[in-house]
């Protein structure tokens, strides 16, 4: 057991070393309790049109089906909470979006601290994920101690609120695991009373398919007129729920350069957006997280928040 917990102590420190919020350890095995809240969400339709939640129900669940052998899943928070935001009166885009796609600069940094571990360790298998594979990201994170899952669905943190990336290294490593935190949420339901859509159905469910962000990222027909006058200026995601969250109110400016926007992007107006070209969204956008909605998709947005 010294061995494991000296393991995990250098992961701690290299992670750290790597710009990572936080890094906790859990013991990869079968997500027992998360089955069937997962199978209820998908039996509903809350998942809308993301058809990928169906594929690999079992994978999401065992991390040894996606790493033979897999012993522990190291989840790791990676802060985006920007200094600046928009100006107030312009159609508004999710944080997270603001910089580099994240995808890009966490899975380079999961790289580093994997080889990291094989350099300083020996012989060890691994796969980094970044919320683009059948992980419960924020399951994990919670196992791992990093914070709870609040009532908006979100990991939230007591030190840091809720503005951060959750990503994991699965590995064939035994090492010394934490335990989960207690829920900081009491009787608080900003998060329930202020979403635009009521997307949170309940405390801790979120019908992703009533989410703005859902609507505006992964929606790819027409906006359904439910929505209108709903959609409070958001033309890529939402972060209402977690802006009215008061645990957020301990958020701190994040210090990754790739992180930081174009200026333009926090200057333009809603003449400006109402305007945009093609050749502008590519200048602005290009290796953002906003790539994924595409150019039409983004007009769609804005038409549809003017109409």
């Amino acid at each position: 057991m010294k061995l494991a917990k000296n393991y995990t102590q250098s992961i701690k420190a290299e992670a750290q070393r790597l710009g990572f919020l936080s890094c906790g350890v859990s013991k990869a095995q079968f997500l027992e309790t998360e089955a069937p809240r997962l199978e209820k969400w998908l039996n509903q339709r809350m998942h809308g049109e993301m058809a990928y939640m169906e594929n690999h129900f079992d994978k999401r669940l065992d991390p040894t089906k996606l790493l033979p052998g897999a012993k522990s899943v190291i989840s790791l928070l990676l802060n985006y909470f920007p200094e600046e935001t928009q100006r107030e009166d312009s159609y508004k885009i999710s944080k997270y979006a603001y910089g580099t796609d994240y995808h890009f600069v966490i899975k380079d940094k999961l790289k580093q601290l994997l080889f990291f571990i094989q350099d300083s360790i020996g012989e060890v298998h691994g796969r980094a994920f970044v919320d683009s594979a059948p992980v419960l990201d924020k399951v994990w994170a919670a196992k791992s101690g990093l914070g709870w899952i609040g009532k908006h669905s979100n990991l939230l943190s007591k030190q840091v609120g809720s503005f951060f990336f959750v990503a994991e290294l699965i590995v064939d490593l035994e090492l010394e695991y934490d335990t989960p935190v207690t829920d900081h949420c009491g009787t608080c339901t900003a998060c329930i009373d202020a979403c635009p859509t009521q997307a949170i159905v309940e405390p801790y469910v979120v019908d992703g398919s009533k989410c703005i962000s859902y609507v505006t990222i992964e929606l790819k027909n027409e906006i359904p007129s439910g929505f209108s006058g709903l959609m409070d200026n958001w033309m890529f995601g939402c972060d209402v729920c977690q802006d009215v969250c008061p645990w957020n109110r301990f958020s701190k400016p994040h210090r990754e350069p790739l992180f930081d926007p174009n200026p333009e992007l926090l200057s333009k107006s809603k003449k400006e957006w109402d305007e945009i070209t093609e050749e502008v969204f590519q200048e602005l956008f290009k290796k953002t997280a906003v790539q994924r909605t595409k150019f039409q998709g983004l007009v769609r947005n804005i038409n549809f928040i003017k109409d």
